[in-house]
């Protein structure tokens, strides 16, 4: 098999699957904290739903100030 047809097949393989729940929420904390890989980018914007990564980073920005919240909590008590 020749190398043009291994990058053919896998680049088929890799770009034919929705990205699953832990790839959405790995990519949404990664575009959190600005190191998505190009790759990951390419995938979500190919193949992802924006729907989905629109409410997973609604929810991780609540999750995340409800974190916060509770630290502050914790110390002023």
């Amino acid at each position: 098999m020749s190398l043009r047809g291994l990058s053919t097949m896998d680049h088929h393989d890799s770009g034919s699957e929705k990205p699953n729940l832990f790839q959405v929420i790995a990519s949404v904390l990664a575009a959190a904290f600005g190191v998505q890989s190009n790759k990951n980018r390419e995938r979500d914007f190919q193949q992802g739903n924006v729907a989905v990564f629109i409410g997973a980073g609604v929810i991780g920005t609540i999750l995340f100030i409800l974190l916060i919240y509770g630290v502050v909590k914790l110390v002023l008590s």
